[in-house]
């Protein structure tokens, strides 16, 4: 399938893991693609993208904190590929620390990076949409974690139910315009950030060995495995295309049944 060729997507974080998910899917479906991340190397991994897909993709440094920042990012992918249709906010971080030890610097961190980055970002490309004429499509990366708080993760879990009623908020204020606002929260996904989480978690609740926590929270997953960032960009590309026109203001999981809620 071909559904986004001509359009412009920009991905926040789309360098690694369920943000390269992403990225891949849309340029495999047509799309011109920005990947927008922190890394230094993001201008090397949108090149080697562009070489595996044959489609156009651009990588942009960015902190998704700095609103000037953010702006201008935005002005060069549209200056580059053309005016903005979807806009995926996935940029994010986790520190997992008892709360006695949580620290101001790690609560702000979080904070920042996963509801304040989705801010900016959501309100740089409405700016975008209304300047085109464009009905745009924003979605959203929450976490499992905003539908269940877990131990150790306060701060995290904060910044993810930010990101559900942000989704929310603004889907009711642009409804009428035809600008869909939705949101994604994946459970147990193969990345490097549930690498980090199997290394962290596993030491804090019981020293176990590499890989021990992870496959025995995969146990509990009704369907028995984790999830790949391609299956997450597939449910983005779905929520992206014309197919999903009239959804709006929902948050969906994708965790093979993990939280059924």
């Amino acid at each position: 399938m071909r559904r986004f060729a001509g359009q412009t997507v920009f991905v926040t974080g789309g360098n690694k893991g369920i943000g390269a998910g992403i990225a891949k899917r849309f340029a495999e479906e047509g799309a011109k693609v920005a990947i927008a991340a922190i890394d230094k190397d993001t201008p090397d991994t949108a090149s080697k993208l562009a070489d595996m897909t044959g489609t156009e993709v651009i990588g942009l440094v960015l902190d998704v904190t700095d609103g000037k920042a953010v702006q201008d990012a935005f002005g060069e992918a549209e200056a580059r590929l053309g005016p903005l249709s979807i806009s995926v906010q996935n940029a994010g971080v986790i520190t997992i620390a008892k709360v006695e030890n949580l620290t101001e610097r790690e609560w702000d961190l979080n904070l920042d990076v996963n509801t304040k980055g989705v801010f900016l970002c959501c309100q740089e490309a409405i700016r975008r949409f209304r300047a085109s004429g464009m009905k745009g499509r924003l979605i959203n990366t929450a976490s499992g974690q905003a539908r269940q708080g877990f131990i150790y993760t306060p701060h995290y879990a904060a910044s993810k139910f930010g990101v559900v009623g942000l989704t929310q908020s603004l889907a009711k204020e642009l409804a009428r315009e035809g600008i869909t606002v939705n949101a994604i929260c994946p459970g147990i996904i193969h990345t490097e950030m549930w690498d980090y989480n199997d290394r962290v978690w596993g030491k804090m609740l019981g020293q176990y060995g590499p890989g021990e926590l992870m496959a025995e929270w995969v146990e509990g997953i009704p369907m028995g495995r984790a999830g790949t960032p391609a299956e997450v960009g597939a449910l983005v590309a779905f929520l992206a295309s014309a197919d999903a026109a009239y959804i709006t203001g929902q948050t969906i999981n994708i965790d093979g049944g993990l939280i059924m809620s």
